[in-house]
């Protein structure tokens, strides 16, 4: 399945090893964290990359887990760092950048439409290597340093009051600038 980044992805944990045979019988366990629009994607991508890193294939593997994570904090803004490799039209590149949001997957689905807008990027050809948690002194980006500012406002500065008592038409212009 070609991945498509089509609505809100989520954070699964994708938990998964080699059938056992008698020249191994206890394989190695594998754990992934993928970050997919649905289950059937992420065990896709998890497939995906057992061949490329481990040269595990699904003929002779099994999936044991499949969870999706959830937010321990759903409800505070966090800045996140995301560790990236995608495939250009001339290379594979290599990138970090950071994104503020409430969950780990809202960030990963900015990071994804960011990527498609500013470099043209398919969600197939991006490689999510490493997310974390970044604290405010660490971060390096301008344009998230920016809401660090505890006093920072967001004025509203042209209001169009709607009075239901006022004619539908009038000869006036109405007051949108208010201080």
């Amino acid at each position: 399945v070609k991945m498509k980044a089509k609505g809100d992805l989520k954070e699964y944990r994708v938990v998964g090893r080699k059938l056992p045979t008698d020249s191994l019988p206890k394989p190695p366990i594998y754990q992934m964290r993928i970050f997919a629009p649905d289950r059937v994607v992420a065990v896709s991508r998890f497939w995906y990359f057992a061949k490329m890193l481990k040269k595990i294939k699904k003929t002779n593997s099994e999936i044991l887990e499949i969870t999706q994570v959830y937010e321990k904090k759903p409800t505070v803004v966090k800045n996140f760092g995301v560790w990236l490799r995608y495939d250009s039209r001339s290379g594979t590149h290599n990138m970090y950048r950071e994104y503020r949001d409430v969950t780990v997957a809202g960030g990963i689905t900015q990071c994804y439409r960011d990527m498609g807008a500013r470099h043209r990027a398919r969600a197939h050809s991006i490689q999510i290597m490493r997310v974390e948690r970044v604290s405010s002194s660490k971060c390096r980006r301008p344009n998230i340093k920016q809401f660090h500012d505890m006093s920072i406002k967001f004025p509203l500065p042209h209001r169009v009051i709607k009075d239901s008592s006022a004619p539908l038409f009038s000869t006036k212009r109405p007051m949108t600038h208010f201080l």
